[in-house]
């Protein structure tokens, strides 16, 4: 059972930035953050696998980067030039071993994630 705890949320106006983090208890090859606002589908936005390659929701290419450090065992979102539209629970999700569904649409489903950490995006 893996561990997934999120950190780094917070609000912030258009236009700004906010680093998620997620400490996972072990490491995982396949990794991920998906989002769900209040009345809607959860969304995946990025995912990445073994070889750190990585995957993005359209919605959030060029203004979004995932990445990790393997030593910590710790996932990273980097949100910049932020909308309102990106206002939603973010959580971060690991997936089984040699998962062969690591792309950001499949985020949503993977194995386990962690409680969420609000972004609040204002105008």
């Amino acid at each position: 059972q893996v561990q997934l705890v999120e950190s780094g949320g917070g609000s912030v106006q258009a236009g700004g930035s906010l680093r998620l983090s997620c400490a996972a208890s072990e490491r995982s090859n396949c990794m991920g953050w998906f989002r769900q606002a209040p009345g809607k589908e959860r969304e995946g936005v990025a995912a990445i696998d073994f070889d750190d390659s990585t995957t993005y929701a359209d919605s959030v290419k060029g203004r979004f980067s995932i990445s990790r450090d393997h030593a910590k065992s710790t996932l990273y979102l980097q949100a910049n030039s932020l909308l309102t539209e990106d206002t939603a629970m973010y959580y971060c999700a690991a997936d089984y071993p040699h998962s062969p569904r690591c792309k950001a649409p499949s985020v949503p489903v993977f194995g386990y994630r962690g409680q969420g950490t609000q972004v609040t995006v204002s105008s």
